[in-house]
C-alpha cells in the first residue's frame, strides 16, 4: 500500500542525526568530540525546575486550554513589550510545543497548495521541510559571504513572484550567527510592506547576543509590518530548556485564532507542568541568561582565535546563537590516503571515521562547501575537537 507522497518526499534532520550518531560512538566508549549540539549544554535553572515541581505537586497535570494558559501569555505579551517595544493582546499569543512547532503551524496557516516562501540561505534545514509540508514551494535565494551572509533587498527582488506568500529572517541566525542590524532590517521590512506578503522572523536565539549587539524585531517599527509579522520564539535555547518542548508565536490575531483551532485538533494543549517552568523563566532572576551567554561568548572568542591559526579554512566571526560556520572551499578537491574530497558531507565523513569529531556539514543549510560547529560543548571538548581538525586539515594533500 502505497505511503503519502508528499510526507515520503520530506528529508529527515541531518543535525539531530549526526548528534545520535556521536552520542551513540561515545556510549560505545569512543572518545568522540561532538560538534553537533544544537542545545546548550547548562542544565535548567533551579529555579525553573522548582516551579515544575511545584505544578506536579498541586496536581497541575491535567488539559489546559489549546493554546496555552492565560497565564503564560500574559507572561509573553509583558515580555515582548519589555523586551522588544511590541504590544500584543493575549488572543494574539500561541503557544505550542516548541518553536518548531510553532513555525509548522505558522505555514500551515498561511500556505495554500503552490504558494512560494522566500527562504534566505544558508538557513535552518527544517523551513524548507516545513514549507513543503503546509504544501508551499520553498525559494531559496542565496546571500553572498561578503555580505556575511545576509540577504539584501536586491537580493529578494530577483526571487519576488505573484505567488510569494511569505520571507523568513531569522536573527541571531543558525546557522552562520549573524545578526540583522536595524537598517538592514528595516529595509526587509519596507519590502514585505511594499509586495504585502508575510515576515515569519524567527528570534529563537535573541538573547544569545554578542559584542554589546542589540536584538532588534522586524516586528517593532511600524503597524504595517507589526500587522504582515509572525514571530517565533521559545525558551529552548535563552533558559536550556530544549527537552521542555515550548515555544510561542505572536501574530495577528486572525492567524492567531485559527493556528489555535488547528492545534486544538492536532496536539491539544502544550505541556501543562512546562508552561508553568516557563513563566518561571520568563518572569523569574535573568541571571542564569546571561550568565550562560557570556560563558559561550567566551568560548565564541576562544574558537575564533584558535581557527584563524588553521590553515584553509575562512569564517564570519558570528555575532549571536553558538554556531560558527566554517567555508572548506580551499580544501575541497584535496585528498585523503587517495579519496577525494568533494563536499562537506565527504569532509565531516571522513573527519568522523579518522579523527572521532562530529561536525555539521551544512549541505541541508544551503551550502555543500561548508560545516557547522556548534561551541556548545565545555572548552576542553572544543580545544580538543580543533586540534583533530588541524590536524586531519594537515594530512590532507
Amino acid at each position: 500500500m502505497k505511503l503519502s507522497n508528499k510526507v515520503s518526499a520530506i528529508t529527515p534532520s541531518s543535525t539531530l542525526a549526526i548528534t545520535a550518531k556521536a552520542k551513540q560512538m561515545k556510549a560505545d566508549g569512543v572518545d568522540v568530540v561532538g560538534f553537533g549540539a544544537g542545545e546548550p549544554d547548562f542544565d535548567t535553572p533551579i529555579h525553573i525546575k522548582q516551579a515544575a515541581i511545584k505544578a506536579i505537586e498541586e496536581g497541575f497535570t491535567k488539559y489546559t486550554p489549546a493554546s496555552g494558559i492565560i497565564e503564560l501569555k500574559k507572561a509573553i505579551c509583558d515580555k515582548l513589550k519589555k523586551d522588544n517595544g511590541l504590544e500584543y493582546e493575549i488572543n494574539q499569543i500561541v503557544i505550542s510545543n516548541g518553536a518548531k512547532h510553532s513555525l509548522t503551524n505558522a505555514f500551515m496557516a498561511i500556505l495554500n497548495p503552490g504558494d512560494e516562501v522566500i527562504i534566505p540561505a544558508p538557513f535552518w534545514l527544517s523551513y524548507s521541510q516545513m514549507v513543503k509540508l503546509a504544501d508551499g514551494i520553498p525559494v531559496i535565494v542565496y546571500a553572498n559571504k561578503e555580505n556575511n551572509f545576509k540577504i539584501t533587498v536586491e537580493d529578494l527582488e530577483k526571487v519576488i513572484t505573484d505567488k510569494t506568500k511569505a520571507i523568513i529572517i531569522n536573527t541571531p541566525n543558525n546557522p552562520t550567527g549573524v545578526v540583522y542590524n536595524e537598517k538592514e532590517l528595516k529595509e526587509i521590512a519596507d519590502f514585505v510592506v511594499k509586495h504585502d506578503i508575510y515576515v515569519i522572523s524567527d528570534e529563537i536565539y535573541e538573547k544569545l547576543i554578542y559584542d554589546g549587539i542589540k536584538h532588534v524585531s522586524i516586528a517593532s517599527f511600524n503597524e504595517e509590518i507589526y500587522k504582515r509579522t509572525i514571530i517565533i520564539n521559545g525558551v529552548s535555547k535563552s533558559y536550556s530548556m530544549t527537552g521542555w518542548r515550548i515555544g510561542y508565536l505572536a501574530a495577528p490575531s486572525d492567524i492567531a485564532k485559527i493556528i489555535s483551532n488547528m492545534q486544538s485538533h492536532a496536539t491539544s494543549n502544550p505541556n501543562s507542568i512546562a508552561q508553568k517552568a516557563t513563566i518561571a523563566a520568563l518572569t523569574g532572576p535573568q541571571d542564569c541568561v546571561e550568565a550562560m551567554r557570556k560563558e559561550f561568548e567566551k568560548r565564541r572568542n576562544y574558537m575564533i582565535d584558535r581557527l584563524t591559526q588553521i590553515p584553509n579554512i575562512s569564517f564570519i566571526k558570528p555575532q549571536g546563537a553558538f554556531y560558527i560556520v566554517i567555508d572548506l572551499s580551499n580544501i575541497l578537491g584535496k585528498t585523503f590516503k587517495g579519496k577525494v574530497i568533494n563536499n562537506a558531507n565527504e569532509f565531516g565523513a571522513i573527519l568522523l571515521e579518522e579523527e572521532n569529531v562530529a561536525v555539521v556539514p551544512c549541505t541541508d543549510f544551503g551550502y555543500s562547501n561548508c560545516i557547522r560547529l556548534s561551541y556548545a560543548i565545555d572548552k576542553e571538548s572544543i580545544q580538543k575537537g580543533l586540534d583533530r581538525i588541524e590536524n586531519f586539515i594537515n594530512k590532507l594533500k
